[in-house]
């Protein structure tokens, strides 16, 4: 394993850990900073949570576009997805089961999140993808496995993002769909490479929910 990323920090904000109700973990997007995602977090109205933030080395989960071959973006990618696992572990070691574990990302982020729960398909809280698709020139089924068993998972995009194409997203969507994921695709028109109120608004009831359940 490359370590890259390893060694970066995890930035934290709400509840901690070991007296929340619920968890989420939060992965930048490309050029930005842990501190940025967490700010999201301030939008949300959702209370008893941890909220957990890796950063990026150089603020760059991998320098090349998501739809490159897989291989040009490593050894970053594996180190990042690597980052996600350590987190995820940490977070189930402090005694929150993954049923009560959000993952989001935004952009890069979104990427890299739904790459790595697509992988690990199992039963999270919830999985939100912002501006984001799953990664590689185009969707290989067989890189995925296990099941979300009904996961709520939210995808929102602008149709005319200059970074993810809007296919990607369909096609994102439909592969969650088949490992069991309970998918909901919002597609906002003319929208700016950003995160949009309807989707904080979706997030923070998902949030709610998250950290409501037994």
């Amino acid at each position: 394993m490359n370590h890259y990323h390893q060694g970066q920090p995890v930035f934290t904000i709400g509840v901690p850990l070991t007296q929340a109700r619920a968890a989420a973990i939060m992965i930048h997007g490309r050029g930005a900073t842990a501190e940025s995602i967490l700010s999201l977090a301030n939008e949300f109205n959702a209370s008893d949570l941890a909220y957990l933030a890796p950063q990026a080395a150089n603020n760059t989960w991998y320098p090349y576009r998501f739809l490159e071959p897989l291989g040009r973006n490593e050894p970053w990618l594996s180190s990042a997805l690597q980052v996600v696992d350590d987190l995820i572990k940490y977070v189930i070691a402090s005694g929150i089961p993954t049923e009560r574990l959000m993952l989001l990302g935004f952009s890069q982020g979104a990427c890299l999140t739904l790459d790595y729960a697509a992988r690990h398909a199992q039963r999270y809280g919830g999985l939100v993808g912002l501006s984001g698709g799953l990664i590689g020139p185009e969707i290989e089924p067989q890189r995925y496995a296990g099941s979300f068993g009904g996961t709520p998972i939210f995808l929102g995009c602008s149709d005319i993002d200059p970074h993810i194409p809007l296919e990607r997203v369909h096609a994102t969507t439909r592969l969650l769909q088949q490992l069991g994921g309970d998918v909901t695709e919002r597609i906002y028109p003319d929208m700016d490479h950003t995160v949009n109120q309807d989707e904080i608004d979706f997030v923070s009831q998902l949030l709610q929910d998250v950290s409501h359940s037994a």
